[in-house]
C-alpha cells in the first residue's frame, strides 16, 4: 500500500487546527477547503469535543438509491476485503443509509455513529467530515486526519463524492471511503468515482425499466384499440419511414423536440409541425399508465393532407388513457394545444423497447419506431387510437423526463443568447450589468455583483477579497434586501462568495434557512434575506485569464424551486462567459486610459501668459476611442502668438503618438518664426517622412500614406489687428465680432498634409480688439446623424449668443454643437483678441548712418523713463547698440528701430537685408564678434525673423532686470567701443 506522508505528520495539519481554534492565522498552512469548513464550523457554534450526532429512525434504508448502490456497495467490500475500509452510503441530507466493511469484525468494534445506518453527518451538525464537505461542496473530497473538525475524526481518513442523478443532475447521495489516516492510498479517489459512476448508470437504468413498463402499456393499448376504425382524416406513413426516408435533420429535430413538448405538458393534445417539404404532420399525445401505476405520455406521429382548421379538430380527442373510448359529447370536438416549449434530453426509444439510457449514453435526438403489435408485420399500417388511424410512436416518457428536456433546453438557449448579448460594448459596467439582466428572470430572480475598484480602472485587483464594491443589482423587483450601490463589500471567512474565490469555482447554497448562520454576513443581514424571501444561492467567481476579476451571486425566492446543480453549472458558464468579456473591456479600459494619458501629457498641461489673446479650450476624446486631435498656443516674437489646431485620421496609441510628433514639430517650426504657410509645408514633408519611415511607399501599397492629418495655422499680431492664417485640409475659424456677428473666413483650403504636391496659401484678416477667434477640429461639426450644414449652423447660432468671454464661448459650443456620443475627438480653442496700446510702442526710422545710433540711444532712454522702467535704461542702451551697429555695418537700406512694452521689454531693428546674424565665441585675441553673445547674454530671448522686405533682429529682456552693471563672464566692459 502507498501512504501518503503528510498525513501521518501530527506536526502539519494539527497544530494549523490548534492555530486556528485559537484564533490565530493558518492561511497558507492548510488547504482551503477544509480552511473553509472550519470556518463555517465554528460560526455554527459547533464544539471539536463534540460526540453526538443527530439519529433519524425515519429514514427509508430500502429506497431507489440503496436498492440501485447495493451490487455496487457489495461489489466494494469484496474489492476492500480483509483491510480496514468502512464504505457509507448517504441520501442528499448527509443521513447514512449503508455501511459496508472490509474487515467483518470493524462492525463491532467501531462505535454506532461509526457502523450504524441513520446517523446524520450533515456538515452543520457533524463539522468537518468527508461526507459534510462532499455536501456542501457537491465534489469528491478528501479529509485527512487533524483536518477533521471533531476530535473523534482524528485517527480516521476518508474520500467522498456525490452520486448523481444523471437525467437531473441533482445528487442523489453520498458514497464515502474511510479508513485510519495511515492506511490512505491514491487508488481510493479513482475507485469511488469508478463506484460512483456505476451506481448513477444503475439509476438511470431503473428509470429505463420505468419506462419499458410505459411500452408495455402502451403496446397493449394499442392492441385493444379496433383495427379499421373512421378513417380519412390522415394519410398514414410509418414513421421510421417518414423520419429516414428523405426527412432532412432539421425536420427530424423539429419533430422529436415537438415531442419532448407533449411529453413535458403532460396531458392529452394534439400539435401540428409543417414539414421543410410542405408536407405537415400531426401529433398526438396520449396519458399511458404502466402495470406498476407509472404514468407516462406517448406521442404519435400521422402524416396528413387536410386542411390545417379541420385536421386538428378531426385528429385530437380528450379522454381518459390511451385505449378508453373517446368521451361523446362537445368537450370531444375541443382542441387542446399545449404551450411551446423547448425540448432537450429526450427519452427515446428503440423498436424492441430498450433505451439508450440502459448504457449510460445520453439519448440523440432522432426519434426511433415503437415495436410492431404481435402479428403485424413490418410496415403494415395499425388502427390508430380512438378511432383515429394509426401513426407510428415517435416517443415515450415520464413528464418528469421531459421537464428535465424542456430545462437542459433551456440551458443551452441561454447560453447560445448570452454570447450575444454579453459584452455588446466595451464598457465594463454595461458588461456586468449585462450579465445580470441576461440571468433575470430565466436563471435567478435577484443578481448583485461586486467587483474591485482596481478592475474599474482597468488594473488588476492586489486583494479581490477586501477590495470589492457593489455594483449591479438587478431582480424582479426594484427592491431588495442588498447593500446599495457603490457600498464597500465586506465578506465573512466563510461566506460562499469568498469560498469561490478561493477554488475558482460556483459555490451552490440550496437553502439558506439551513445554512445561513454558516457563511452570513451578519445576523442582521441574514434575517434581511431570509425575511425578503430569499431561499437558495449560487455565488460564482468572475475569473478570467488568471485575473479575478469580481462575484455574481445569484438569488432565488421561495416562490421558485431551489438552484439545483444543473443551475450550478450554468451559473459557473454564465460567469466564465462574461468574466472574458469583462476582462476584455478592463483591458480595453486599461489600454484607453494609457493612451488618454499618453495624449494628455502631449496635450499643453499649461497655456502660456502672453499679451496677444486670452484663451479658453475644451478637448473631448471620443467614445470609440482616443484619437489624434490637438490644439496648441505658441508665444512669437513682437508680442504675436500662433494658434494650431491639428487632427490626425484615425484613434488609438498611433494616433495619439503621431499627434504629439506634429504637435512638438509645429512649435519648433513656430520657434523659428516662420510664416503660416511655411510651417504647413514643413509640417508637409515631416507626415511624407513619416510614412515612408512605416512603410507607406512598400510593394503593394496604394500610395496614399498610412498617416492622415489636417492643420489650422494663425499668427495673430496684437500691434496690428491682422491674423494671417493657412489651412491643410481643415474646417475653417470662426470670426465673432465684437457686435456679436459670425462669419467664417474663406481661407484657401490646402490640401491635408502628407499629399505634398500643392502649395499652401496664406490669407489676411483684420481682427478689431474684442472678436473672438474660433478653432475647431472636425468632431464638432461632423456627426453621422446630422448634416454638416445644420452643424455649421448650429454653431453660428451658439456663437451669437454666447457670452463675450472666451470660457463663455466655450462652453455654449459644447452645449449646443457636441453631439451626445461623439465619434471622433473634438478639439475646440476660442481666442477673443487683444490689442497692445499705441503708446506702449515706440518707433523709429534711420538711415544706415552710424552717427544716428546715440541719438537712437537717447530716444529710447526718454521713452524707457516716461514708462517707468530707469532700472532697464542700462541693459536697453547695450542691447540696442549692439543691434542697431550690426545693422549698420551688416546690412543694407534704411532701418527701423521699434520698442515694445508688454509683459517684457522687447527690442527690434528691420533692415532690408536677408542675411541672418550667427552668435559665435570670440577668440581672446579678436577684436570683434562678441556683439551677439552680449546680446544673448543681457536678453532673455533674441532671434531674427524674415520679412518680405528683410528681416527683424529681435530681442526681448524681462521686467524685472536687477539695477547697476549686469555681470556677464568673459567680457571687460571697458574694452567696449562707445559709438557715437
Amino acid at each position: 500500500m502507498i501512504r501518503m506522508g503528510f498525513v501521518g505528520d501530527s506536526s502539519g495539519p494539527s497544530r494549523a487546527r490548534e492555530r486556528f481554534l485559537e484564533g490565530g492565522l493558518v492561511e497558507g498552512g492548510v488547504r482551503g477547503l477544509i480552511l473553509s469548513s472550519w470556518q463555517r464550523s465554528v460560526l455554527l457554534g459547533l464544539s471539536p469535543d463534540q460526540t453526538e450526532l443527530p439519529y433519524r429512525e425515519d429514514v427509508d434504508l430500502d429506497g431507489r438509491l440503496v436498492h440501485a448502490a447495493g451490487p455496487v456497495l457489495d461489489w466494494l467490500q469484496s474489492r476492500f476485503a480483509g483491510r480496514r475500509m468502512n464504505v457509507a452510503l448517504a441520501d442528499a441530507d448527509g443521513t447514512v443509509l449503508q455501511r459496508r466493511f472490509g474487515e467483518a469484525s470493524m462492525a463491532r468494534q467501531l462505535a454506532p455513529i461509526q457502523s450504524v445506518p441513520g446517523f446524520v453527518f450533515a456538515e452543520e451538525v457533524a463539522g468537518t467530515n468527508g461526507i459534510g464537505i462532499a455536501l456542501a461542496e457537491r465534489r469528491l473530497c478528501q479529509v485527512y486526519g487533524a483536518e477533521h473538525f471533531a476530535e473523534r475524526s482524528q485517527a480516521n481518513a476518508c474520500s467522498a463524492i456525490p452520486v448523481r442523478d444523471l437525467l437531473s443532475g441533482g445528487v442523489e447521495g453520498i458514497l464515502s471511503l474511510g479508513c485510519p489516516r495511515t492506511d490512505v492510498d491514491p487508488a481510493m479517489d479513482t475507485v469511488i468515482r469508478d463506484a460512483a459512476g456505476a451506481i448513477e448508470r444503475r439509476l438511470l437504468a431503473e428509470n429505463s425499466a420505468r419506462e419499458r413498463g410505459l411500452l408495455s402499456a402502451y403496446l397493449d393499448a394499442r392492441r385493444r384499440v379496433r383495427a379499421g376504425a373512421a378513417g380519412g382524416a390522415g394519410h398514414l406513413v410509418p414513421v421510421d419511414e417518414l423520419l429516414h426516408s428523405g426527412l432532412n435533420r432539421r425536420d427530424q429535430t423539429v419533430l422529436t423536440e415537438k415531442a419532448a413538448e407533449l411529453i413535458a405538458s403532460a396531458q392529452r393534445a394534439g400539435v401540428e409541425v409543417t414539414l421543410s417539404d410542405g408536407r405537415r404532420v400531426v401529433l398526438l399525445s396520449h396519458v399511458v399508465t404502466s402495470a406498476a401505476g407509472v404514468a407516462g405520455v406517448a406521442v404519435e406521429a400521422v402524416l396528413t393532407d387536410d386542411a390545417p382548421g379541420q385536421r386538428l379538430a378531426a385528429l385530437t380527442h380528450p379522454g381518459a388513457q390511451l385505449g378508453h373510448p373517446a368521451q361523446e359529447g362537445p368537450a370531444a370536438r375541443e382542441t387542446v394545444t399545449p404551450a411551446v416549449l423547448p425540448a432537450g434530453r429526450l427519452a427515446d426509444l428503440t423498436p424492441f423497447g430498450t433505451t439508450h439510457a440502459q448504457t449510460g449514453a445520453q439519448a440523440p435526438l432522432t426519434a426511433a419506431p415503437a415495436a410492431e403489435p404481435t402479428g403485424a408485420p413490418p410496415g403494415s399500417i395499425d388502427s390508430g387510437t380512438d378511432g383515429v388511424p394509426g401513426g407510428r410512436l415517435v416517443l415515450l416518457g415520464e413528464p418528469g423526463v421531459g421537464m428535465h428536456a424542456v430545462a437542459a433546453r433551456q440551458r443551452l438557449e441561454l447560453l447560445s443568447e448570452a454570447s450575444a448579448r454579453i459584452g455588446t460594448t466595451l464598457d465594463l459596467p454595461r458588461t456586468a450589468r449585462e450579465l445580470a439582466e441576461m440571468a433575470v428572470p430565466r436563471l435567478a430572480d435577484f443578481v448583485t455583483i461586486d467587483l474591485p475598484e482596481a478592475v474599474l480602472r482597468g488594473e488588476e485587483s492586489a486583494d479581490p477579497r477586501t477590495d470589492l464594491h457593489r455594483r449591479v443589482i438587478h431582480g424582479i423587483r426594484d427592491d431588495g434586501p442588498f447593500q446599495a450601490l457603490g457600498e464597500r463589500i465586506h465578506l465573512r471567512p466563510a461566506t460562499p462568495q469568498l469560498r469561490c474565490l478561493a477554488d475558482g469555482q460556483a459555490v451552490l447554497e440550496p437553502d439558506l434557512r439551513v445554512t445561513a448562520g454558516r457563511f452570513s454576513q451578519g445576523p442582521e443581514h441574514t434575517g434581511n434575506l431570509l425575511a425578503y424571501g430569499l431561499r437558495s444561492l449560487i455565488s460564482a467567481p468572475l475569473l478570467a485569464r488568471g485575473v479575478v476579476l469580481g462575484i455574481v451571486s445569484f438569488y432565488r425566492t421561495r416562490e421558485r424551486a431551489p438552484f439545483g446543480d444543473d443551475d450550478r453549472s450554468l451559473a459557473q458558464e454564465l460567469a466564465t462567459r462574461a468574466a472574458v468579456c469583462i476582462d476584455n473591456a478592463r483591458r480595453y479600459t486599461r489600454e484607453h486610459s494609457m493612451v488618454l494619458a499618453l495624449q494628455r501629457s502631449l496635450l499643453p498641461q499649461r497655456l502660456p501668459e502672453q499679451d496677444a489673446v486670452e484663451v479658453a479650450h475644451r478637448y473631448l476624446p471620443a467614445e470609440s476611442g482616443v484619437g489624434g486631435d490637438w490644439f496648441d498656443v505658441i508665444p512669437l516674437s513682437g508680442t504675436r502668438v500662433a494658434l494650431v489646431v491639428g487632427d490626425v485620421v484615425g484613434h488609438g496609441l498611433h494616433a495619439a503618438v503621431t499627434m504629439g510628433r506634429l504637435r512638438i514639430a509645429a512649435r519648433n517650426f513656430a520657434e523659428l518664426d516662420l510664416a503660416p504657410d511655411e510651417v504647413l509645408t514643413q509640417l508637409d514633408n515631416l507626415v511624407a517622412r513619416l510614412d515612408r519611415d512605416e512603410g507607406g511607399e512598400e510593394p503593394g501599397t496604394d500610395g496614399t500614406g498610412i498617416i492622415g492629418a489636417t492643420c489650422l495655422y494663425a499668427i495673430y499680431d496684437p500691434t496690428s489687428q491682422l491674423c494671417t492664417l493657412a489651412r491643410a485640409g481643415h474646417p475653417p475659424p470662426a470670426l465673432v465680432r465684437p457686435d456679436g456677428t459670425v462669419a467664417f473666413p474663406d481661407l484657401p483650403a490646402g490640401p491635408p498634409l502628407g499629399l505634398g504636391g500643392l502649395p499652401f496659401e496664406t490669407a489676411e484678416i483684420h481682427v478689431p480688439e474684442g472678436s473672438r477667434l474660433v478653432l475647431y477640429t472636425d468632431g464638432l461639426i461632423e456627426d453621422r446623424h446630422r448634416d454638416i450644414d445644420t452643424a455649421l449652423d448650429q454653431l453660428r447660432d451658439a456663437l451669437a449668443r454666447s457670452g463675450p468671454s472666451p470660457e463663455d464661448t466655450c462652453q455654449a459650443v459644447v452645449d449646443a454643437v457636441v453631439p451626445d456620443h461623439p465619434a471622433d475627438d473634438i478639439a475646440l480653442l476660442v481666442a477673443g483678441t487683444q490689442t497692445l496700446a499705441p503708446d506702449r510702442i515706440a518707433t523709429w526710422d534711420l538711415p544706415a548712418d552710424p552717427a544716428r545710433v546715440s541719438g537712437v540711444r537717447a530716444d529710447v532712454t526718454r521713452r524707457l523713463t516716461d514708462w517707468g522702467l530707469d532700472e532697464a535704461v542700462f541693459s536697453a542702451e547695450l542691447l540696442l547698440s549692439e543691434l542697431v551697429t550690426n545693422a549698420i555695418r551688416h546690412a543694407s537700406g534704411p532701418l527701423q528701430v521699434r520698442v515694445i512694452h508688454g509683459r517684457a521689454l522687447i527690442f527690434e531693428v528691420s533692415d532690408t537685408s536677408s542675411t541672418a546674424p550667427r552668435l559665435r565665441h570670440a577668440a581672446a585675441t579678436d577684436e570683434g564678434g562678441r556683439g551677439l553673445f552680449l546680446v544673448a547674454q543681457l536678453a532673455q530671448a533674441w532671434g531674427t525673423r524674415y520679412t518680405d522686405g528683410g528681416k527683424v533682429i529681435w530681442a526681448e529682456c524681462a521686467l524685472d532686470v536687477p539695477t547697476g552693471m549686469p555681470t556677464v563672464a568673459g567680457i571687460d566692459w571697458d574694452d567696449i567701443p562707445d559709438i557715437q
